[in-house]
């Protein structure tokens, strides 16, 4: 784990490191790629003497049949083999790509929640798409391409060599002074491409803000101030862009311009050694081809290690997700206990970052096994808190949570979940179809016990009137189901998962007063059958809880029955007065 990096995520591995621990599963088709590019690079670096060749069977009246042919075969040849290398490579890129998104994704869907609470949704996106689609381009066309321009670029000079060393030696005079500028502009090209994915990142950020509240920001006038907070970021990404696309001209420019006074300085110099009979016409008409040649493996050289440097910025951003730690393996449990278990806090102490402040003060209290427990009190008590603890979302500073006798550190984590059902303030549902949903916790649940859960939280009559049934797509966050109907869905759900505990947060906080007399009585009837712990700001759904407890500012002030608390507790009775459950 390295030691902390930008926005509190781990600093990581060299880059390098971490690009070719992504290249060395595919090593053997990069070597057979690579191997066939080199290939064709060879075809290709004949190209020049077999046109000497041609040259000079003109000016000797040979014949031309054969030089013309070994040049035509040589283009065929060299460009075949080199298609070929190439689909090798964008194959093996692609699976590159493919491997990363999924290792990238078993990942973020295994972190913590309290690493996931502080990461930005789009942000974590980003990194998934553009990111990993980098790696495609630094796989295929810069790793490769960077052998094989290097060996295009060392075979030019050695044929140079043969051919005429002085004019070499000025030909590498002249790169040598652009091979230095690239040393310098490498680093600045990474950290230019680095500024810009992050800042792309934070575009897609702002973006899913709007897009998630996506009927408040209408409902609120706030279109042209979000477009407006979107057009910043994408701003920033673009001015950081252009600053990466900059650096990259300059690597660019000063690769042409070496060619172009390379040219110069071996025309000069070469038709001087012409006119004194030094060289051959031939000879200098080939050096400048080979000359040309460089261009090619020098503007892919430039082109490669630009690539890289975005590669490795787009790298060492995915690094930083999977070197986060991660939950403990959660296998899925064998079947097991249905029977009701209780809870107990001892001694608890919480709080969601060193910096933030207490929610949990030395929490205790107990659940027994079986029946209906409720949590009440004002907001910002620490009761939501109390079902992450359970649920192991989080871990506390202090003291124990046990669950059926148990300390929740020695459960297996896929033991434990399977253990509870937990039902979410807000009642999520995915888009897909209402029996997705429904089965989203049990996949494995029969027909019968779906329409047991259906009809036990009074789903079967609006399922009647689905134009598909169970079939029926929810749309995109159960959008096209009311908040009712999406809370009864997630109880159905939790239901089909027969826990030994229940976990009901504010589960009829979007209940007209019907549905929620009603599900009252399912509730009920399920405490008959396991253990149910219930979240209320409504006290009129738990006002018939076997127990009752009080929180208030991260502690726990009272327990007790409804009638016993509206009588020994000042709080208790206060909230019940407010609701008219007593009189003031």
């Amino acid at each position: 784990m390295g030691t902390g990096g930008r926005d509190g995520l781990p600093a990581g591995r060299r880059p390098w490191r971490l690009l070719l621990d992504q290249v060395r599963p595919h090593r053997r088709m990069l070597l057979l790629g690579g191997a066939l590019s080199l290939v064709g690079s060879a075809a290709g670096l004949s190209m020049p003497l077999l046109a000497k060749r041609v040259i000079d069977a003109f000016g000797t009246g040979a014949q031309l049949v054969g030089p013309v042919l070994g040049l035509s075969v040589a283009v065929l040849v060299g460009a075949l083999i080199s298609a070929g290398g190439r689909f090798l490579l964008e194959r093996m890129g692609e699976n590159i790509v493919l491997a990363s998104r999924r290792t990238l994704v078993d990942r973020m869907l295994r972190l913590r929640v309290a690493d996931v609470d502080r990461l930005k949704p789009g942000d974590l996106l980003s990194r998934v798409s553009s990111d990993t689609t980098l790696l495609r381009a630094v796989c295929t066309e810069s790793l490769a391409g960077l052998v094989g321009a290097a060996f295009m670029f060392l075979g030019a000079v050695v044929m140079m060599a043969l051919m005429d060393g002085l004019l070499l030696l000025v030909t590498l005079a002249v790169v040598a002074a652009v091979a230095l500028m690239g040393t310098t502009i490498a680093p600045r090209i990474r950290k230019a491409s680095l500024q810009a994915q992050v800042a792309l990142g934070e575009m897609g950020s702002t973006l899913d803000r709007a897009l998630q509240a996506f009927r408040t920001v209408k409902a609120s006038g706030a279109e042209g101030r979000e477009i407006a907070a979107v057009g910043e970021a994408a701003a920033v990404a673009r001015d950081r862009g252009v600053t990466a696309a900059a650096w990259t001209s300059v690597a660019g420019i000063g690769a042409w311009m070496s060619i172009q006074l390379a040219f110069l300085a071996v025309l000069g110099v070469g038709g001087a050694r012409v006119a004194s009979g030094a060289m051959a016409i031939s000879s200098l008409i080939a050096f400048l081809l080979y000359l040309f040649y460089l261009v090619s493996p020098i503007g892919q050289l430039i082109q490669s290690i630009t690539q890289i440097q975005n590669g490795l910025a787009a790298i060492t951003r995915i690094q930083e997700i999977t070197e986060l730690p991660t939950e403990p393996a959660a296998e899925p449990a064998a079947a097991g206990s249905h029977d009701p278990v209780g809870v107990a806090f001892d001694g608890v102490v919480f709080r969601y970052g060193d910096d933030r402040p207490v929610v949990h003060d030395d929490v205790s209290f107990e659940v027994s096994a079986g029946g209906m427990t409720a949590l009440v009190g004002p907001s910002g008590a620490g009761k939501s808190t109390v079902f992450g603890l359970i649920e192991r979302f989080y871990e506390p500073q202090a003291g124990t949570i046990a669950i059926g006798g148990r300390d929740v550190r020695d459960w297996p984590l896929g033991e434990l979940r399977a253990a509870l059902g937990y039902v979410e303030q807000d009642a999520p549902v995915l888009a897909g179809t209402f029996q997705e949903n429904l089965v989203f916790g049990a996949p494995e649940a029969t027909d019968e016990e779906i329409a047991r859960a259906l009809a036990r939280t009074r789903l079967d009559d609006l399922v009647a009137r689905l134009p598909e049934g169970l079939e029926t797509p929810v749309g995109h966050r159960g959008i096209l189901l009311s908040g009712g109907e999406r809370q009864r869905v997630a109880i159905a759900r939790a239901l089909l998962r027969r826990p030994r505990l229940l976990l009901l947060d504010e589960a009829t906080s979007q209940l007209d007063a019907v549905n929620e007399m009603r599900l009252r009585e399912v509730v009920a009837e399920v405490a008959r059958e396991t253990t149910v712990l219930v979240i209320a700001h409504r006290l009129s759904t738990v006002t018939g809880a076997d127990r009752i407890i009080v929180m208030e500012a991260g502690r726990v002030r009272a327990s007790g029955t409804h009638h016993e608390l509206v009588d020994a507790d000042e709080l208790y009775r206060e909230l019940a007065a407010t609701q008219f459950l007593v009189g003031s």
